[in-house]
């Protein structure tokens, strides 16, 4: 036994002595940036996992590598062996099972940053425009939540949704809570579906929209629920869900779902996430035009 433990000692005294006091002797600036780099990396895979089923997968590899070591400190030919086989196949398993996961990464690292979000306003629109937009989206949420009908709707940023839009029909019509609350009407043709806000205008209704794996979501949560998640999971689209049985009003964002809205309360959401960066544009715009002004004039 005594002969067992002084195996595995001496294997953390060498990974140790190898791959950590070692590297630290050597350290220079190259390295320093090297690891901050690796940091944000590690940073990004983690905030991306840490709400999804991935979760999981990494502790499952995290247990085989640990299995593995034991294995190899402990000479277990067998169990090294088998494990060391089934790394080489399990990376391409991963890479097949979690195809969706990987692929919403890869869309979230190419995303614009938030100071360049393109919301349900158009850059030229005015305050008015905008708020009136909201008020219309708000008044229909607010109909449809007292009147228990049963809708889906997502507000597409910096993600284009162009595949999930052309499942649907197109529209191409101005925000309007009339044409909202007809749309998801119970004997309307397009109301199981989700209807998608592009640059301030309805762009489509009856979309069909990915649906989240997520474990954690909420058993008592329908379909529609799944889909507006699994929507904000694959995109930095705001998705706004009615339930049909409650009338309760929800929000999803980046795979976050806030429940118990109102019209006050997602007014002032709506307002929150939409409106501070289109703010920030018209202020360098201004600034712009007041620079051109100034030159005119000085002319």
């Amino acid at each position: 036994m005594d002969s067992v433990w002084n195996k595995i000692l001496n294997t953390v005294k060498v990974f140790f002595e190898v791959y950590i006091v070692e590297p630290v002797k050597n350290i220079g600036i190259i390295d320093i940036v090297d690891i901050i780099l690796l940091t944000f990396v590690l940073f990004f895979i983690y905030r991306f996992i840490r709400e999804r089923r991935a979760i999981k997968l990494l502790l499952g590899l995290t247990l085989v590598l640990t299995l593995s070591l034991i294995g190899n400190a402990l000479e277990l030919h067998a169990t090294s062996l088998l494990l060391g086989n089934f790394m080489q196949v399990g990376v391409i398993a991963i890479l097949i099972i979690f195809q969706p996961e990987l692929r919403s990464a890869l869309e979230k690292v190419g995303e614009v940053p938030s100071t360049g979000i393109r919301n349900i306003t158009a850059e030229s629109k005015d305050a008015a425009a905008r708020s009136a937009d909201i008020d219309a989206l708000c008044t229909a949420v607010s109909d449809m939540s007292r009147d228990k009908v049963g809708a889906l709707i997502v507000i597409e940023r910096t993600t284009k949704l162009g595949e999930y839009i052309k499942s649907g029909v197109p529209i191409d019509a101005a925000i309007s809570a009339h044409l909202i609350r007809n749309l998801f009407f119970d004997k309307a043709p397009l109301h199981d579906g989700a209807v998608i806000i592009r640059s301030g205008r309805i762009c489509a209704a009856g979309c069909f929209l990915p649906l989240s794996t997520n474990d954690e979501i909420n058993k008592d949560l329908g379909t529609r629920h799944r889909a507006g998640m699994g929507m904000s999971e694959e995109s930095d689209a705001i998705v706004i869900i009615v339930s049909e049985e409650t009338g309760v009003v929800s929000v999803a964002v980046e795979g976050q779902l806030q429940r118990n809205f109102n019209y006050v309360t997602l007014k002032q959401e709506l307002n929150r996430r939409l409106s501070s960066s289109v703010h920030g544009d018209g202020q360098k715009k201004h600034g712009k035009k007041e620079k051109k002004s100034k030159k005119k004039n000085s002319n």
